[in-house]
C-alpha cells in the first residue's frame, strides 16, 4: 500500500524531476556560460569566433585559425514567485520567494591537428536549488525543494572536407544528481510527512553532430542535431515515519534537438546573427515511474517547442565588441497540463555584453542575461493560480585565450 500511494504522487515528482534536470530555457537552456549571452544564443552554432563553438556546434573549430581556450562563469539566480487562487483546494500559503542560486561555469579548448582537422573538449555544469517554497505553502503535496547538480563531458572532431563545407561532432556524456522533497496528506496519524527522493543519479550519453557552412568570408551557417537523451533514475524515498525507504526507478526521456543559426559580418563594424530550432519535447509525453514493485506510465503531456533568437555585434573601436539580442521559446505545456513543479510558459529571453581585446592573446567578456519565464498558470487537484513573478537573472564573464603557449604546434 505505501508503494501505492508513492505512484499516486509520480505526477508531480515526474514534473518536478523534468523541470530540474532542464532548468530554464524552453525547456533547454537557451544560454550558457559562453560568450553567446550576450546575444542571448542567437547565432551560436555559426559565429565561431572562440572555442565554445566546440560546445555551440563542433563543426566550428575549423574556423579557429590554432589552438583555442575559453573559460566561462555565470551565477544566476531565479525569481520566482506562485499567486494562488482564492479557490485553490489545499490549505497553505503562496510559498515567498520560490527562487534559488544557480550557477553555471563552462570550459571549451580546440587543439587545432592539421589544417584540416581539430579536436575539442567541452566541460560544463549546472548546480544549485532549483525551487525552494516555504514548507506550508499551498503547493506542498507537489513540491518543496528540488535541488539539482549535472556535469557533462563533450570531446568533439571536426575536418574541413572542403573550403565551405566542415562536419564535427561527438558524444555527449552527463552525469546529474536531483534531491526533491514534498509533503503530502495522509490518514492519521501520517497527516503531513515530509518525502524526500535522495539522490537520484544516472549517467547518460547523447550524440551531437554539426554542420558549418562557408559561402563567402563573411557568411556563415550552422546546423546541430543533438540525439535524444535517455536517464535512468534510480535512488530512494525516505520518510521519517516508519514507512521504510522503497527504492524508486524513473526512464526520463529529454527531447532531441535540431538548432540552425546565421553568422553575417555586415562590414568591419556591424554583425547580425539569427537563430531557430525544434525540440521534440513530445517525446517525454509519459513518464514511466516504478516503486516498491509498483509500476505505471505517468501522462505529461510535453509538446515540441520551437524557438527564434536574433542578435547583433558592433565594434565600438579597436578593443570594444558589444553585444545583444533577443529570443523566444514556445511553451512545453498547456495551462491545463502544468504542476507547480514545473513552472515554465513561454519564454522570452533578452541579452547584453561587451568583450574587450585586452591583448593580442586574451579576450574578456562581460555578458547579461535576463528570463521571463511567463506567468505559468496552474490548475491541478492540489493547486489553483498562477507565477505572478518568474523570472531567470544571469552574469556572465568570460575568458578567452587566442594565443596558447603551444601555439604554432599541430600535434600534442
Amino acid at each position: 500500500m505505501v508503494a501505492t500511494r508513492w505512484i499516486s504522487l509520480a505526477l508531480g515528482i515526474g514534473c518536478a524531476l523534468l523541470g530540474g534536470s532542464v532548468h530554464a530555457g524552453g525547456l533547454y537552456p537557451g544560454t550558457f556560460a559562453t560568450p553567446s549571452m550576450g546575444t542571448a544564443g542567437a547565432g551560436s552554432q555559426a559565429v565561431a569566433g572562440d572555442a565554445s563553438i566546440a560546445f555551440h556546434n563542433p563543426a566550428g573549430m575549423t574556423h579557429l585559425d590554432d589552438h583555442s581556450l575559453l573559460a566561462g562563469l555565470a551565477p544566476g539566480f531565479t525569481n520566482v514567485k506562485f499567486d494562488k487562487d482564492q479557490g485553490t483546494p489545499t490549505s497553505g500559503g503562496n510559498g515567498g520567494e520560490q527562487g534559488g542560486f544557480i550557477p553555471m561555469s563552462n570550459s571549451s579548448y580546440v587543439h587545432k591537428i592539421s589544417d584540416r582537422w581539430r579536436f575539442g573538449m567541452n566541460l560544463f555544469s549546472i548546480s544549485g536549488a532549483a525551487l525552494d517554497p516555504s514548507n506550508s505553502w499551498t503547493g506542498k503535496n507537489e513540491v518543496t525543494d528540488v535541488s539539482l547538480f549535472t556535469i557533462s563531458f563533450l570531446p568533439t572532431v571536426a575536418v574541413r572536407v572542403t573550403d565551405w563545407l566542415s562536419v564535427g561532432g561527438g558524444p555527449q556524456v552527463t552525469y546529474g544528481s536531483l534531491d526533491l522533497k514534498l509533503k503530502v496528506g495522509l490518514p492519521a496519524p501520517l497527516r503531513q510527512p515530509s518525502i524526500e527522493f535522495d539522490n537520484l543519479t544516472d549517467w547518460a550519453v547523447t550524440p551531437l553532430v554539426g554542420v558549418l557552412l562557408e559561402p563567402t568570408d563573411r557568411l556563415r551557417f550552422g546546423i546541430v542535431y543533438q540525439g535524444q537523451t535517455s536517464l535512468k533514475l534510480d535512488g530512494k524515498i525516505r520518510i521519517p515515519v516508519g514507512a521504510g525507504s522503497p527504492g524508486l526507478d524513473l526512464d526520463l526521456d529529454l527531447a532531441m534537438a535540431v538548432r540552425t543559426g546565421m553568422f553575417w559580418e555586415v562590414n568591419d563594424t556591424v554583425a547580425l546573427m539569427m537563430s531557430a530550432g525544434w525540440e521534440d519535447w513530445s517525446t517525454a509525453e509519459n513518464l514511466p515511474i516504478s516503486s516498491g514493485g509498483v509500476s505505471a506510465d505517468i501522462p505529461l503531456e510535453f509538446r515540441d517547442t520551437w524557438y527564434l533568437g536574433a542578435g547583433i555585434h558592433y565594434r565600438a573601436g579597436e578593443k570594444w565588441t558589444l553585444q545583444t539580442g533577443f529570443r523566444y521559446d514556445s511553451s512545453a505545456l498547456e495551462d491545463s497540463d502544468r504542476t507547480v513543479a514545473l513552472p515554465i510558459d513561454r519564454v522570452l529571453t533578452a541579452g547584453i555584453g561587451a568583450q574587450y581585446d585586452w591583448s593580442e592573446k586574451l579576450k574578456i567578456g562581460f555578458h547579461i542575461g535576463y528570463s521571463n519565464l511567463g506567468k505559468a498558470s496552474v490548475d491541478t487537484p492540489f493547486v489553483k493560480g498562477e507565477y505572478k513573478d518568474n523570472n531567470l537573472f544571469l552574469f556572465g564573464v568570460t575568458l578567452n585565450w587566442k594565443k596558447l603557449p603551444w601555439s604554432g604546434s599541430a600535434t600534442f
